[in-house]
């Protein structure tokens, strides 16, 4: 149809002709009430919004004197975390004199790692900042394996 007579077919209609596919060839278009299709297409949007999961950027903290155990029931936790979907950002706290030493922190992130084996991937590198060495890892899609 003719753009003119697309036109007026919405006019003696009185409702609204709205372009639906702008680059098909022809565009394609169709006769409807603007304001109740506007508003329906902003309803959409928004609840498909809400139902979409961000991944979310959770913590753990662990200390550079943490023993085995603890470090696997937080390693356990942190495999809860990327199950989800969620990111971990990884914070090593450095204490007191505990600062004199720092060759350590990266040794106990290679532990932590090692951990995950494959199953992670580093988003973010170490990095030391003030008194915390930190870094992100996000899941790979993979199991953990226990320690």
């Amino acid at each position: 149809m003719e753009r003119s007579e697309a036109l007026q077919a919405a006019k003696t209609a009185e409702l609204d002709l709205v372009e639906l596919s702008p680059d098909t060839d022809p565009p394609v278009v169709k006769i409807v009430d603007w304001g109740k299709y506007n508003y329906q297409r902003t309803k959409q949007l928004q609840k498909s919004k809400r139902k979409a999961k961000k991944p979310e950027i959770k913590q753990m903290r662990f200390g550079l004197k943490i023993s085995d155990h603890d470090l696997g029931v937080k390693c356990r936790k942190i495999s809860e975390f990327l199950d989800e979907g969620d990111k971990t950002k990884i914070i090593v706290v450095f204490r007191g004199r505990e600062l004199a030493h720092k060759e350590l922190g990266p040794k106990l992130v290679e532990r932590i790692l090692n951990v995950f084996g494959d199953t992670v991937a580093v988003d973010q590198e170490p990095v030391f900042a003030g008194k915390q060495l930190s870094f992100v890892i996000r899941s790979s899609h993979a199991k953990v394996k226990e320690t």
